[in-house]
């Protein structure tokens, strides 16, 4: 029944564009599955339990994916020059922005002009149906890295500390309990980053998880 359903939508065009190619379709699903793993791995259980940092994590994990779908649907399609230098401006206004972006949001506008460009290469040689599974992968992983995988968020504030005898390594809860009083965070960890003995000063970087402030 499922062969005869996938024979009957191969025969389907919409727009002159075939709706289902089962090779490529097949294609699309086994390599992007594989690169998914593959960069999952690396980001969630290398990178992850080093820096603590999620901003990053669901950066690095969209990115992949966005430029994977890209250049597997770029593959199939005829580049003209105009149609490059429009490509390469159009991802310039990330590089170029006039105003500071943060790097969450600016994940959001590389998948946004990522998944417009991914809609307008639809032709000949790419079928609807590998067009519409890009768009529901985007939905599903920014989806699951937001409401479930990354529910937890892990903030992290830099600022100058004048107790330098705290930043010991055997005074190290004294100094958490300090910080937390201080600042009203239920703060996790802290890095040292550097210390200046001529203001008795020290910069820290602290960590607390987000959604527990609320």
């Amino acid at each position: 029944m499922i062969n005869d359903l996938l024979f009957i939508l191969a025969d389907v065009e919409i727009f002159g564009s075939d709706f289902f190619d089962k090779k490529d379709f097949i294609e699309l699903l086994v390599r992007s599955a594989f690169n998914f793993l593959i960069v999952g791995y690396i980001v969630r259980y290398l990178y992850y339990p080093a820096t603590k940092n999620k901003d990053y994590l669901f950066t690095y994990l969209l990115i992949s994916v966005t430029v994977f779908f890209l250049c597997f649907l770029l593959e199939n399609v005829k580049l003209e020059l105009g149609f490059a230098l429009g490509l390469f401006a159009i991802f310039g206004i990330i590089r170029y922005r006039t105003d500071p972006i943060p790097i969450k949001e600016m994940t959001y506008l590389f998948i946004v002009i990522g998944i417009s460009v991914m809609n307008a290469l639809v032709n000949k040689k790419i079928s609807h149906a590998e067009v519409l599974f890009t768009n529901l992968m985007f939905i599903a992983i920014t989806y699951g890295l937001e409401k479930i995988w990354l529910l937890k968020h892990e903030s992290r504030k830099n600022i100058t500390f004048e107790k330098i005898e705290l930043i010991l390594p055997e005074r190290k809860e004294e100094l958490l309990a300090d910080l937390k009083q201080r600042t009203g965070l239920n703060i996790t960890r802290v890095e040292i980053r550097n210390v200046d003995f001529l203001r008795d000063t020290a910069n820290l970087r602290i960590f607390y998880f987000e959604d527990e402030q609320k």
